[in-house]
């Protein structure tokens, strides 16, 4: 059995009420683990796979996944002064600094998703990290394990590019888990926009393109997204199976808005 591990980030869309409840539609064989929209990497470190592709857009966060996997001792140190020195002083003062290395520049974000407003990336057009303080100070976590993340990251692939070129890699008996920013609302037609950059219809479709490939060519694939009409069109017809699953998300600013909702879960190959 391997020993469980949290992520060391908290990510919008978070993936744990999936292994939790749906463990099933997780292959047990397969050859290499892609991962083309990492996040906190929930699902990795579920399965912590030997041979894996991770990708995001967000250079900041894969940087930060490489300097624990190559520094952790440094990162932690460094985390270490952020947790003593912390106040909302402290968190501007960091907030605004410019670091070089990539072990300052990941113990940062580190340091910034943990005690940010409800764990919310978000930058402004410039690229900067703008979301104000929240309410939690504890830095360091009884949950920390970088030692052992260093270690499950020894020799998985850590890249920052677009999706399709990531996809594109995977071959037969491989499986792909794919958890794009969605573009619609859930339950309605408005647009959600968890960063500075749209996950736009078209990259929708373009997703889909790329994906009804992978399952031609015999790739495992289980893909959460928003519970639309829309996106169900561009996958029945071709052939992937399609889960309506509930939950609850807890993501909103607006207590009112936090709700049950439904999320679709699309397969094929398992």
């Amino acid at each position: 059995m391997k020993k469980e591990v949290t992520p060391f980030l908290k990510w919008a869309g978070g993936k744990r009420w999936l292994i939790q409840q749906y463990p099933e539609l997780f292959p047990t064989e397969f050859n290499t683990y892609f991962e083309p929209f990492l996040g906190s990497g929930v699902v990795f470190f579920h399965i912590q796979p030997e041979f894996a592709v991770l990708n995001d857009t967000n250079k900041d966060l894969i940087d930060s996944y490489k300097a624990i996997r190559s520094r952790w001792r440094k990162v932690y140190t460094l985390l270490s002064e952020h947790h003593k020195n912390h106040c909302k002083n402290y968190y501007y003062d960091i907030r605004s600094t410019s670091y070089r290395s990539l072990e300052e520049r990941a113990a940062k974000m580190i340091y910034l998703n943990r005690t940010c407003f409800n764990g919310i990336y978000r930058v402004n057009k410039k690229g900067e990290f703008n979301v104000p303080i929240g309410s939690k100070t504890q830095v360091l976590l009884d949950t920390d394990d970088f030692q052992k993340i260093s270690k499950i990251l020894k020799g998985i692939k850590l890249l920052n590019t677009d999706f399709e070129k990531v996809i594109n890699l995977s071959r037969e008996h491989d499986f792909v888990f794919v958890d794009p920013p969605y573009t619609v609302r859930h339950n309605s037609n408005g647009f959600v926009k968890y960063n500075e950059v749209l996950f736009s219809w078209e990259d929708q479709e373009r997703l889909a393109q790329c994906l009804i490939k992978a399952k031609n060519r015999g790739v495992k694939i289980l893909m959460t997204n928003a519970a639309h009409p829309s996106i169900r069109q561009l996958y029945e017809p071709n052939g992937f199976n399609i889960k309506a699953v509930s939950r609850y998300s807890s993501i909103s600013a607006n207590k009112k808005s936090r709700s049950n909702y439904q999320e679709l879960l699309i397969f094929c190959n398992l």
